[in-house]
């Protein structure tokens, strides 16, 4: 999960506008919509030249991305906010380069920011995210054992047939005639199952990508709409969520982690909050014979074989409880606002970490020695079997459903490591000036105060 947190961010903010229409259509004078069909064939290069992909020798990924776009008419409030960007659907078929590793199909939405718009050249940021799924994984093999994990005969790349996808990248644009348009497109995407399923390298990749598009009904215009600023002011988000986690291949099953967060956010503009809010996760991946085991508080020896725990002295402060599967921590959180649908990004520190004291190899540190307990802030190592880190991330997005209720997707990760990924329920609570509400009314959305 390399290099993806703020792209993941941008994903999040591309993956809904699309549904987020919470304004009255205004009278067009007809009734056709501009639309934009594309197609542009790809060629890639994987960026992690580890023995995952290296066994497989020089591979590379190609394909073809579809898209059919939507240009903004300037018809609800987050388009007048964001410089008319254009959304569209993808449709991406790709061949990874090797028969082990096999193809894919992907589908995400995307949203496209205007960065250069005149009439014979355009240049737009784009990101996007969706679902991929893979024709062949670890367990689409034969061979299945853990202890053959970086042989070169089996597929360590995908644990499950379905993954997350992410992109980013630049569009280039430049019309032929009045509805073709020869384009180009280079960019970064991931693909990963976030964690849920073993093994969990995924694929990160830059492509370059040159194609055509046709647009229709171009000259079909709507009156543009124009909307008041929001009522800027303070809000309460109130969420619970839960998600799965498998850490390595040897623990046996999926274990459950539920979180609760609390945090105040100020509006600042139309589109961006930031505030600061605290979370409480329990993870039930803290049991005895796993890879989540606690550090031993006991007094052994270092010796060629590995001391089991339950030998190796006292145990009276690994008892397993509660408050051992507890972490809590406070985050400084960012939101931005697309209608309905909010994109997320929280960063945050361990206050109570039980976890920090958690080791790959629990009886020795990097150096051969006793593992010592960790303060709070420590230094990470780096590798296949690096530990969690003292802070965390969590980047997603959350969809008003009724009045403040919202749902919400997100991905919590430790630097570039994912733990889970978390569906939750939550309710905002907004703290206006009674000369920002009408009627009584305490919600931010539009519909609602005009």
């Amino acid at each position: 999960m390399r290099r993806i947190y703020l792209l993941f961010l941008a994903t999040i903010l591309s993956s809904m506008p699309l549904f987020a229409d919470d304004t009255v259509p205004a009278q067009t004078d007809n009734d056709k919509t501009p639309f934009t069909i594309k197609a542009y064939p790809f060629r890639g290069s994987y960026l992690v030249n580890a023995t995952h992909y290296s066994k497989f020798g020089e591979i590379y990924p190609v394909g073809v991305n579809l898209g059919l776009e939507l240009p903004s008419q300037g018809q609800k409030p987050w388009q007048q906010y964001l410089g008319d960007p254009t959304v569209g659907l993808g449709l991406s078929w790709i061949d990874l380069g090797h028969e082990m590793l096999g193809h894919s199909v992907v589908l995400y939405p995307y949203i496209m920011f205007n960065v250069i718009n005149t009439q014979y050249f355009q240049m737009k940021f784009k990101v996007a995210g969706g679902m991929a799924v893979v024709t062949e994984h670890w367990y689409t093999q034969e061979d299945q054992d853990p202890s053959h994990y970086l042989e070169p005969t089996v597929n360590t790349i995908f644990g499950s047939y379905l993954n997350a996808y992410l992109n980013a990248g630049v569009n280039l644009n430049v019309p032929i005639t009045r509805g073709v348009s020869l384009g180009g497109e280079f960019g970064f995407f991931h693909m990963s199952n976030g964690r849920i399923c073993m093994p969990n390298i995924g694929v990160n990749a830059i492509y370059g990508s040159v194609g055509l598009s046709a647009t229709f009904n171009s000259d079909s215009e709507k009156a543009k709409l124009r909307f008041p600023d929001q009522p800027y002011g303070w809000a309460l988000n109130i969420t619970g969520g839960a998600g799965v986690h498998k850490a390595t291949m040897s623990d046996p099953g999926r274990f459950l982690i539920n979180s609760f967060h609390v945090g105040s956010v100020y509006h600042v503009n139309n589109w961006y909050g930031v505030g600061v809010g605290a979370d409480v996760f329990y993870s039930g991946a803290v049991t005895k014979n796993t890879n989540h085991d606690l550090f031993c508080d006991g007094q052994y020896e270092i010796d060629e074989e590995l001391v089991d725990c339950t030998t190796c002295g006292d145990e009276s402060g690994v008892d397993y409880s509660t408050k051992q599967r507890i972490r809590a921590g406070i985050a400084l959180n960012n939101e931005f606002k697309f209608g309905i649908v909010t994109a997320i990004l929280d960063w945050g520190v361990y206050m109570y970490n039980p976890y920090r004291h958690l080791y790959n190899d629990y009886h020795r540190d990097y150096h051969g020695e006793v593992a010592p307990k960790r303060p709070m802030i420590y230094k990470t190592r780096t590798g296949a079997h690096r530990d969690e880190a003292f802070n965390y991330w969590r980047l997603g997005a959350r969809c008003r459903v009724y009045d403040n209720i919202y749902v919400q997707m997100a991905l919590k990760a430790h630097i570039d490591v994912a733990e889970f990924i978390e569906f939750g329920l939550g309710y905002q609570i907004p703290y206006l000036k009674k000369t920002n509400r009408k009627d009584g009314s305490i919600v931010f959305h539009h519909c609602k105060q005009m």
